[in-house]
């Protein structure tokens, strides 16, 4: 990506309902509330030079784009927190008709030239009981990462802090921040590591066909990802790194 060039991102997922539930005596009270965590990392991209066009996870399983006109019209695509149901379930096949796979559609559109990128969660990658199950699609081959067909959840009380390769072209710090949970990857022979954390691999750079991904092992928004983590000053030259590779 140029200096004087916007990079369009397309940001699928980091939104979630919470259902409640109040047993009072012989009554029950039902509530339910809506969030939304993109904020920071939406902040942090544009700050790196990006344009984002923000799906919700409930937006994405019914917006999210269908065909390769409407992927190409953005030059990198990052899914954070959506599991690959929100993606592959769609109305149609709930109702016993085919359709488009749209894991395999971004497959196709990397290999053509367009970027990845999946940022951690519970439910990215793996995620939380297996249920992104990111390995048993297209995607576990533009990745540039192995995934897990298991819960790959590392929870990290203790605040453990990202360690920054030799790899890294951005002028960051050696340590960073402490991060309190990751999704616990393998990075690709042929991918290159940016970062770890307790020997992990949290950023990951790679090619697939003529596009490239990225790996994000962490949270964009609490609890993984603490406030001083998600204020760093370095984070949106850590974005602004990682969108001129990928990009």
């Amino acid at each position: 990506m140029s200096a004087d060039s916007t990079c369009s991102v397309l940001l699928a997922g980091e939104s979630w309902f919470t259902i409640s539930f109040e047993v009072k005596g012989k009554n029950l009270i039902r509530d339910s509330t809506y969030e939304e965590a993109a904020d920071y990392l939406i902040a942090a991209l544009e700050t790196a030079g990006a344009d984002v066009d923000f799906q919700p996870c409930h937006v994405a399983v019914e917006a999210f784009p269908r065909t390769r006109e409407e992927l190409d019209t953005y030059d990198l695509v990052i899914l954070s927190d959506i599991g690959a149901d929100s993606l592959q379930l769609t109305a149609q096949v709930a109702a016993s008709e085919p359709d488009v796979d749209r894991c395999a559609l971004l497959a196709e559109y990397v290999a053509d030239g367009g970027a990845l990128g999946m940022i951690g969660g519970y439910m990215s990658f793996a995620g939380k009981g297996g249920q992104a199950r990111y390995a048993q699609t297209a995607l576990a081959d533009v990745l540039p990462v192995e995934i897990a067909r298991v819960d790959d959840r590392v929870e990290a009380p203790a605040g453990p802090q990202p360690m920054a390769t030799d790899d890294l072209p951005a002028d960051l710090p050696d340590v960073w921040p402490y991060i309190l949970g990751y999704n616990r990857l393998e990075a690709d022979p042929d991918a290159t590591v940016w970062a770890t954390v307790d020997d992990d691999p949290l950023v990951v750079v790679g090619d697939y066909g003529d596009g490239s991904a990225f790996a994000f092992a962490t949270d964009c928004a609490p609890h993984w990802a603490p406030e001083p983590f998600l204020e760093w000053e370095s984070l949106p030259t850590l974005w602004e790194a990682i969108l001129d590779r990928v990009t």
